[in-house]
């Protein structure tokens, strides 16, 4: 959704209109040549680590740093289907666990009307999607990403549960702020959180092996956001043009989603069909966000 893909009349695209990997002619964009000289990190913190140690004096000193991750594998897009790249790695956290084939995210969405390129501009259909083909529970969130929706993000993530998130994409995959013509999908998997030193009860958090400043907690440890605020939030994510983790601000991504309110005027121009829902991208995205209950059954 986020790389414009311009097909010329002739020849014909696949029966569903998106570009597929037996196409031997198609170039290759920049992140996939990246990704393809590139080993994805698997583990639940072992890249964040990696992350966490470069990024080091990011950190403020005076909080007491405490990280969650379920780990999701890394899938590269093939042209704009970074929504549907992101809910597949989100599915993989379904539990029990199913076997869903990224084909079968793609053909669905096709089938249903959401999508013509593989692009998601709706979190609704999104939200629906997931619904079907994960066959568990999913929650839209609307209304932005700050404040409550903020805490049941915080809370989702801390209960090891992947939540989908549209934004604008920087060059460098990061949160940036482009009226939505950079739109983007994310799956955050983790969430990292710094809270004053003392606050937190430490018969249910144990030192980093490698981090002395970091702690992660035990299995039994609930989300300490009901007893006591964080001061800063970050999640962590993966989208379709990277194997790799990232970090971010929760506040930094909840900015880029606020200002979802158009489409790429390229994209709209080139004779390319896309699925837009009524009123558009800011109808579709803006300051939504989608939750998948991994672990509850459809209803």
């Amino acid at each position: 959704m986020s790389q414009t893909e311009c097909c010329p009349p002739p020849p014909p695209l696949p029966a569903c209109g998106l570009t597929t990997h037996s196409d031997p002619a198609q170039k290759k964009k920049l992140y996939q040549t990246i990704a393809s000289s590139t080993i994805p990190v698997e583990g639940d913190y072992t890249e964040s680590r990696i992350l966490l140690s470069k990024r080091e004096s990011s950190f403020r000193t005076d909080l007491q740093w405490i990280l969650v991750n379920a780990y999701v594998p890394s899938l590269i897009q093939d042209g704009p289907q970074c929504g549907l790249v992101a809910l597949w790695m989100a599915a993989q956290l379904r539990q029990p666990p199913m076997n869903i084939e990224m084909g079968t995210v793609t053909q669905t969405a096709v089938d249903r009307g959401y999508t013509a390129q593989g692009e998601m501009f709706s979190a609704q259909n999104m939200a629906q999607l997931a619904e079907e083909v994960c066959c568990c529970k999913v929650e839209l969130l609307s209304g932005g990403l700050r404040d409550e929706n903020a805490v049941s993000i915080i809370k989702h993530l801390w209960d090891r549960q992947p939540v989908l998130i549209p934004y604008d994409e920087d060059f460098n995959h990061a949160p940036c702020k482009r009226s939505g013509q950079k739109a983007h999908w994310a799956v955050a998997s983790g969430v990292l959180l710094g809270f004053d030193l003392g606050s937190l009860n430490t018969l249910h958090i144990q030192p980093d092996p490698s981090l002395s400043w970091l702690y992660l907690p035990t299995e039994a440890f609930p989300c300490p956001i009901s007893s006591s605020q964080p001061r800063e939030a970050h999640i962590l994510a993966k989208q379709g043009k990277s194997l790799r983790y990232q970090i971010w601000s929760l506040d930094c991504i909840a900015e880029s989603n606020e200002q979802l309110r158009m489409m790429d005027p390229h994209k709209e121009n080139n004779g390319t069909r896309y699925v837009l829902p009524e009123g558009g991208v800011e109808a579709g995205l803006l300051g939504q966000a989608v939750l998948l209950h991994t672990r509850s059954q459809k209803q």
